[in-house]
């Protein structure tokens, strides 16, 4: 395995690009976020801050737009509900609602002003990330695995040093729909040196079956590269063409991360998740579980689907 000639700098910031409309969700999104879609009892956005804060990152950078206050109202203090629940014995869920940002971690929004794709997203965050390293989360990849799929990559990060890009196999079919990576050699299992990276290729034009998904760790040298992106696939600022330029100037990863994957941007991606999580949901999985049995369902032992 290649080790990092120096230590590398901690990840301590994470980027989570909120500002999209969810049109495929309409009209449940029409005037609420599609981060906020529940999962069970917890919204999508939450899951991803929680992987963040269990990483040990400690400041949380949302890029949002028109019509997202409901997620900073989410990780807002509610004195009221905290009162009312107080009052009525309800500690369980007062817990539930206090502890939802910790004092130790901190959150910081930043507008984008039009909706320019995930690299511009990314890009809006260069003046509170700075000269750091950083984790980018989308919500809408709802990853079930433990260590989460973040830790897994940082402890990746911490001995190569240099961007990581989480990926995953894909079927043949579907590649048109991501970022696929072709791989110069592979230096460990599941790690991978990128030789090349495509944003939504053609079946028969993919380098590899290895799309990119909801999970990077990239140095600030991505920002030089960002400022320069000229507009891409759908007149957007992609990310992926930005880590391709970057490929000229370090080296970076891709990572087959361990767990199972939810593309919760879709609805039956979405409905499997809500399904899974709520399977082995502490209050309700069981019952969940006998209902399903009773229509003839038949789930895995993990719960999952």
């Amino acid at each position: 395995m290649e080790f990092a000639k120096y230590l590398p700098n901690p990840i301590r910031k994470a980027v989570f690009p909120v500002a999209g409309m969810g049109t495929r969700f309409l009209p449940a999104t029409k005037a609420s976020p599609k981060e906020m879609l529940p999962v069970v009892d917890r919204p999508l956005i939450q899951y991803a801050v929680e992987e963040a804060l269990h990483a040990g990152i400690t400041e949380l950078v949302f890029i949002t737009g028109r019509g997202k206050r409901a997620i900073e109202d989410h990780f807002d203090e509610d004195d009221a509900i905290e009162a009312k629940l107080q009052a009525k014995g309800k500690q369980e869920l007062l817990k539930s609602v206090r502890n939802i940002i910790p004092d130790y971690a901190s959150c910081t929004y930043v507008r984008q002003p039009r909706a320019l794709g995930l690299g511009h997203a990314v890009l809006c965050a260069a003046n509170v990330i700075g000269d750091e390293p950083f984790a980018v989360i989308l919500a809408d990849d709802l990853i079930d695995s433990d260590p989460s799929a973040i830790q897994q990559m940082i402890k990746v990060y911490r001995v190569h040093g240099c961007s990581i890009l989480g990926v995953q196999k894909v079927a043949r079919q579907d590649v048109s729909q991501y970022g696929i990576v072709k791989s110069r050699s592979l230096t460990a299992p599941k790690l991978h040196v990128i030789a090349g990276i495509v944003e939504k290729p053609k079946p028969g034009k993919a380098p590899s079956n290895l799309g990119v998904v909801g999970r990077y760790i990239l140095t600030p040298r991505i920002f030089r590269h960002l400022r320069k992106a000229k507009p891409g696939a759908g007149g957007e600022i992609q990310l992926t063409d930005s880590i391709a330029s970057l490929l000229g100037e370090e080296k970076v990863l891709a990572y087959e991360f361990a767990g199972t994957r939810y593309d919760c941007g879709s609805k039956l991606g979405y409905l499997k998740a809500t399904l899974a999580y709520a399977v082995k949901h502490p209050e309700v999985g069981k019952e969940f579980s006998s209902y399903l049995a009773s229509l003839g369902c038949r789930l895995p032992r993990s719960g999952r689907v």
